[in-house]
């Protein structure tokens, strides 16, 4: 029995040792090729071991049981490893294989404004359904207040301006000044005949601008359009002493989304990043969007298989860790070991 305990802590030490390489690794290649790297084979033997070993471990060595701080820390560490195994792509591929449990893994979805589709693209680039549509209501880029306005003239002097309609704002005695007259969300030009129009187009589109109108100290006034430098780059027109751009900075992005099944709509929820929608038995995350038109959204669609398992083993993780090393301290007393020397007591006295 000493031999194999000696050969569970050996084997044990190694595989943290081996552990700290890993993690050290993981964190220099990156979060994608780290996916792949933890999910080979070789891989997947030593996450088996580990929790085999950690199982073997409770039944060895009796103090662990006995011990509550103990038995939480190594009950959550098997949580955690058999919800992470449980959840990845072979542990779906044996869900489906043992319990005819057909879920997606992970992969990606591209919804447009006020379509839905329930199709999701997977890494290998094949394509799997939903039992159900998602449904994108609106989608909206939220930017932080305010924005600026950036001038610039052609020796290198610069401004970098709120953007507040109306305000008139000094560039110097020999440049004149600076008033903002509106804002445009997606700037379009109409012609009509041989008249031009300036609108601020309603329908679908994205191309934020501002009308400015500069007057110069000599008494003559200019208007000029800013551009995002992002979507548009502009120009400077000849003669002209300024280079203006409009900048915004974005705080969020937000869809608006509704599932639909059996041609009803089932759940409604707006999501942002960290702010997912669960449904059916997936999270649908905010990934990217349509940065030239804002007229889609990118979801991550991930399975939520396994991770209540998982969540469970960080609970119990931290809980036996906080126990182990001050609770059980605190109250002057182990209550495993109380609790085996009061079952002794007892029994010794029925003899």
């Amino acid at each position: 029995m000493n031999k194999l305990r000696r050969a569970v802590m050996w084997i044990g030490l190694t595989l943290i040792i081996l552990l700290v390489f890993l993690s050290i690794y993981g964190a220099f290649i990156g979060a994608e090729r780290a996916k792949s790297f933890v999910n080979r084979l070789p891989l997947v033997v030593y996450w088996s071991a580990f929790l085999l070993l950690l199982i073997v471990a409770l039944v060895v060595f009796r103090r662990l049981v006995r011990v509550p701080g103990l038995l939480l820390i190594h009950l959550g560490c098997i949580f955690i490893l058999a919800g992470a195994m449980w959840s990845s792509e072979a542990g779906h591929k044996v869900q489906k294989r043992l319990f005819g449990i057909d879920k997606i893994p992970a992969g990606q979805m591209t919804i447009y404004e006020r379509h839905s589709h329930n199709h999701v693209t997977l890494e290998n680039d094949m394509i799997q359904e939903l039992p159900f549509s998602i449904a994108l209501k609106d989608f909206q880029i939220e930017y932080y207040k305010p924005a600026y306005l950036y001038i610039q003239t052609r020796d290198g002097q610069g401004w970098k301006i709120p953007v507040e309609i109306g305000a008139e704002f000094p560039l110097g005695p020999e440049l004149g000044t600076v008033k903002i007259l509106r804002t445009f969300e997606n700037f379009k030009i109409t012609i009509e005949g041989e008249s031009r129009k300036i609108i601020d187009d309603p329908q679908p589109g994205f191309n934020p601008a501002l009308e400015v109108q500069i007057k110069y100290p000599d008494g003559n006034v200019a208007t000029r359009y800013a551009f995002d430098p992002e979507h548009f780059p502009g120009h400077i027109y000849p003669g002209d002493r300024f280079l203006l751009s409009y900048r915004r900075v974005i705080s969020d992005y937000v869809s608006r989304l509704r599932i639909i099944e059996d041609e009803r709509i089932v759940a409604e929820k707006d999501i942002e990043v960290n702010h997912p929608l669960s449904f059916g038995g997936y999270h649908f995350y905010q990934h990217q969007y349509d940065a030239e038109a804002g007229q889609y959204t990118v979801l991550m669609v991930v399975s939520n298989t396994g991770l209540a398992v998982v969540y469970a083993g960080y609970w119990m993780l931290c809980i036996g860790v906080f126990w182990h090393l001050w609770l059980r301290h605190f109250v002057g007393f182990d209550v495993g070991s109380s609790f085996v020397h009061i079952a002794a007591r007892i029994k010794s006295k029925n003899k």
